[in-house]
């Protein structure tokens, strides 16, 4: 077969088993492919390997499926099941059959356990002994017509297996060590090697790019690709992630699901600038890429081979760096499910309409009001946007916002004892002081209740003052009830007159009684 043709055009493939949900791992695999593909204008196919009908499941199905596209990798083809292609698995394997290069296997689970304590204590490698590959065809006949149990074994030629890595170079494999493997339960339960090399085929991937775990599975591969008269796809075998104590990367390196990064508050361009660097180098010291800027630029050459260190405190910071990009409509639209999922605001739905889940309202169109839940005040789009907009310099995760912001929604805040002490205050000097703003902003007029005004006022009474603090802390504290937040001129002026006064009542009526 003419392997150039069949290489003219790009082609590459994840294919996922949907067994878990999608990781970090796959999800960095299914980028790569995706941006090579993209940049020599080849076709990116998505494949799920389902054929494990026991662990196989339609929920990690899904997850793969919404969160490929949340990241922004879309495939042209697919997605494909294994589970709806099994005549054609079938058919090559009764090819395999009858031309002998595959035979049945009888042999039981305590034969091929006391094969392997053998092996085991003789030093030989862990491999089956052709045991069953003499076997008659009659006595195969006469087996199968008993319903003997059986597997389907590929006969494995002795030779060795010399191949060409994309980031790797050569690699040579013994055959002789791999023993002769199983591709099948039966004709309609192929196992992973065998239903791997026909699809790559059927589907005319021209690439197979993939994590280094899968090493082992190449020579195999390529034996069995041999034995059908397939042409050999290029392979390219990607660096593990690894955590910082450079171990296998577990979820005791803070390693997630991608839906779980999702639901703490990570963004997809977060996932995808970060996800490049596992592995990718691009020789400059720009640190930021999108994922069209990944796609001119990403090339298998610049692919390390040793192991890729996962570093959380990146993730973070690159995050954050996407979170302060945004415009402040789709920051805040981005914080909304949270809020929402926090219990803070509730959506005000012209028709009767059900509130859509966290993952499922991202990317929804905005609704233009809401309920504070707790008060049961109106709050409109707009003026979350200005909250939100407080911490934007200040968000690491999505997730936050809530803890950041929750006071602005609170009908009563709690005071803990000394927190609107401002240094070596009394509490006489506290009571004074929530006093004098209380008497200040009483007599300020509403239209000049904003930002600029306020902090005009404030200042002229606190420059007064020993320490500017002795005035601005205890005022923040009463209106935050935190120990950090954002100037009290700008809480002032979203809170309004009326309820700034409330907190600074309440503030004193409260810490008078601690």
């Amino acid at each position: 077969m003419d392997d150039s043709k069949f290489l003219k055009d790009v082609r590459v493939r994840i294919a996922p088993s949907p067994t878990g949900f999608l990781h970090l791992g796959l999800a960095r695999t299914a980028l790569f492919n995706y941006v090579f593909a993209k940049k020599n204008k080849g076709k990116f196919i998505l494949r799920l390997e389902d054929t494990d009908q026991k662990r196989s499941e339609p929920k990690f199905e899904k997850d793969i499926i919404e969160n490929l596209k949340w990241l922004g990798i879309n495939w042209d083809l697919g997605p494909y099941r294994q589970s709806q292609r099994i005549p054609v698995y079938a058919r090559y394997l009764e090819k395999l059959l009858k031309e002998k290069k595959a035979y049945y296997c009888f042999c039981s689970q305590e034969e091929l356990e006391a094969m392997r304590q053998y092996q085991l204590s003789v030093g030989q490698p862990l491999r089956y002994n052709g045991k069953c590959r003499g076997l008659s065809e009659n006595e195969i006949k006469k087996r199968l017509a008993a319903s003997k149990q059986s597997i389907i074994r590929f006969k494995m030629p002795d030779k060795k297996i010399i191949f060409h890595d994309l980031i790797r170079g050569k690699l040579e494999f013994d055959s002789s060590l791999l023993g002769d493997i199983a591709i099948a339960k039966d004709l309609a339960t192929p196992l992973y090697n065998f239903a791997c090399v026909v699809d790559d085929f059927e589907m005319k991937i021209s690439h197979v790019i993939r994590g280094e775990d899968h090493i082992p599975n190449t020579p195999k591969q390529i034996l069995i690709q041999e034995a059908l008269n397939f042409p050999n796809p290029k392979y390219a075998h990607l660096p593990l992630i690894l955590g910082p104590d450079r171990t296998k990367l577990s979820k005791r390196h803070n390693a997630c699901a991608v839906a779980e990064y999702r639901k703490q508050g990570y963004l997809p361009e977060t996932l995808v600038n970060f996800m490049a660097f596992l592995g990718w180098n691009p020789d400059t010291e720009r640190e930021i890429f999108s994922l069209s800027s990944l796609i001119k630029e990403f090339s298998l050459e610049k692919v390390q081979k040793g192991g890729a260190i996962f570093n959380i405190k990146r993730l973070d910071y690159l995050n954050g760096f996407y979170i302060r990009q945004k415009s402040l409509d789709k920051l805040t639209e981005s914080c909304l499910p949270f809020l929402i999922e926090e219990g803070l605001v509730e959506p005000i739905f012209e028709s009767e309409e059900r509130m859509p889940n966290l993952t499922g309202y991202l990317g929804k169109e905005i609704v233009q009001k809401y309920v504070v839940k707790e008060t049961k005040e109106r709050i409109t789009f707009d003026s979350l946007k200005k909250i939100v907009g407080l911490y934007q310099e200040r968000l690491k995760k999505l997730s936050e916002i809530s803890e950041f912001i929750d006071f602005f929604f609170k009908e009563k805040l709690e005071y803990y004892k000394d927190l609107l002490k401002w240094k070596d205050m009394s509490n006489d000097d506290v009571k004074d002081v929530l006093d004098k703003l209380e008497e200040i902003l009483s007599g300020l007029e509403l239209d000049k209740f904003d930002k600029e005004n306020l902090e005009k006022v404030l200042m002229l009474e606190a420059e007064k003052r020993k320490d500017r603090g002795e005035l601005l802390w205890p005022l923040r504290a009463a209106l935050s009830g935190k120990k950090a937040s954002p100037s009290p001129f700008e809480i002032a002026e979203i809170l309004g007159k009326q309820k700034t006064l409330q907190r600074i009542k309440a503030a004193r009526e409260n810490y008078v009684t601690i």
